[in-house]
């Protein structure tokens, strides 16, 4: 007879972090009142050796060069690097409504119907739910236009079930919705708890690593806005996306913040609409859109994500300060980096900007962290200040350093490229981009730069 060991410890639900007895405040992670007890009954095993574990000279060891299963959506294609990897395991995570079931459902049903249409009808797609019925799953499908017949609908909570329904209908791709839902046997916890949710993953990644079936995560979030559990799951998991951007907001955004087997640079722009989620292929002119009109700290510059140039409107509000302590108040930028710059812009440029409330957004709900848009915040700010307008069809980029010195950026081209097919006749860059530059038929002017001063000169 196997013999059973019982445990009692207690687990922080934000982090994981194990303890012995219970703690008011989490010493890993700084939560408090996270812990919860979770009893742990195991039954003793006998290791089991599978194939895989046999030592093999890496150079008999395949490349492993297995073709990617495109999805049919190119924003998401670029964001996973490609398509999915047969056998990875994929995380998704976001706020509650934001669509990331609706992406899931969307996704399966154009890759069946690439399938369909190349005469492969024998491929499937399985879709597992743990929080909605069949029906509500019909609904939304009929909603957003989901009809492929390789689609299939799973409604169970159980791992083993859900492995043993994989086993015998051999889907290409398997979305589990939630993992916070699933529960093992193995474990004796209750579902959505930290050691749950990692024993989930281990088996689902395990049978997905060795039948070579790619698995699709949707993970619930916290308050904090990370998955919950994520430390836990990050580090199981092959690629960890987000959905980012608000309910009040149509446009999502979808980044990687974590992938094996692509780049974490890319991003996906879509917007959700009535009948789903739809593919923007033009982000740059959905986020200048309703750019307004002769509007001061209002400036557009080009910013690199990935490999895709996105022109994003940067904007500023200086203000006289009415307490004690100047608002320092920043949406999708570094509140640090701002205020490095207002103290080079008070040093260097002698502006009286300090003392002031200042309140920075870059529209559209786009998060931009590269420093190749100070050169655009620096004369955001000064154009507020000053309440003088930037004439609009002037884009501008560069870093600025501590000295007041503007330093070149990468893909200076890509940048000026981008800014011709919408229109812009004008561009403040770098002096020493403006020189690496090849000469060529520029429907631009450009203007080289290499301080704040003569940067502000240009524009005031």
């Amino acid at each position: 007879m196997k013999k059973t060991k019982s445990l009692s410890q207690f687990v922080c639900q934000n982090c994981g972090n194990n303890s012995p007895r219970w703690l008011g405040k989490c010493p890993e992670c700084g939560s408090w009142n996270s812990y919860v007890e979770e009893k742990v009954e195991r039954q003793k095993k006998t290791a089991k050796r599978s194939s895989a574990s046999e030592p093999v000279a890496i150079t008999d060891i395949g490349s492993g060069s297995e073709e990617r299963i495109p999805t049919g959506n190119k924003e998401l294609d670029r964001v996973l690097g490609g398509g999915f990897v047969p056998g990875s395991v994929v995380l998704v995570g976001g706020d509650p409504g934001i669509g990331k079931s609706t992406l899931a459902l969307q996704m399966l049903n154009d890759i069946g119907r690439q399938k369909e249409k190349r005469g492969t009808p024998e491929s499937k797609f399985l879709y597992v739910t743990g929080e909605e019925s069949p029906t509500q799953v019909k609904m939304r499908a009929a909603r957003t236009g989901v009809s492929s017949e390789s689609v299939f609908v799973l409604t169970e909570t159980s791992v083993e079930i859900i492995l043993e329904e994989i086993e015998k209908l051999s889907p290409e791709i398997a979305v589990i919705d939630s993992i916070q839902t699933m529960f093992t046997e193995d474990f004796g916890s209750a579902p959505g708890s930290v050691g749950q949710i990692r024993e989930c993953t281990a088996k689902l990644m395990q049978y997905a690593k060795t039948r070579g079936t790619a698995i699709f995560l949707i993970g619930h979030v916290t308050k904090e806005g990370t998955i919950a559990g994520p430390k836990v799951l990050e580090h199981l998991v092959d690629t960890v996306l987000y959905f980012e951007g608000g309910k009040d907001h149509p446009y999502r955004i979808l980044r990687a913040f974590k992938n094996r087997f692509g780049s974490t640079n890319e991003i996906g722009v879509f917007e959700m609409l009535d009948s789903g989620l739809r593919e923007v292929k033009n982000p740059s002119e959905i986020f200048l859109s309703e750019r307004p009109v002769n509007a001061s700290g209002s400036v557009v510059t080009p910013s690199i994500e990935g490999t895709r140039p996105i022109l994003v409107e940067i904007q500023a509000l200086v203000s006289p300060c009415g307490f004690g302590v100047p608002r320092r108040t920043t949406i999708g930028l570094d509140n640090n980096r701002v205020s490095l710059l207002l103290a080079v812009l008070e040093k260097r440029a002698g502006l009286q900007i300090l003392g002031q409330d200042v309140f920075m957004n870059v529209a559209g709900g786009v998060k931009i962290e590269e420093p190749a848009i100070d050169l655009a915040i620096s004369i955001a700010l000064v154009s507020s200040f000053l309440n003088r307008p930037v004439e609009p069809a002037t884009i501008v980029f560069g870093e600025v350093g501590l000295a007041g010195e503007i330093r070149g950026v990468s893909q200076a081209d890509m940048r000026l490229n981008e800014a011709m097919k919408l229109g812009f006749t004008r561009c403040v860059l770098p002096k020493i981009n403006l020189d690496r530059l090849k000469p060529g038929d520029n429907s631009i002017a450009l203007i080289g730069v290499d301080s704040v001063e003569k940067a502000i000169e240009a524009f005031f």
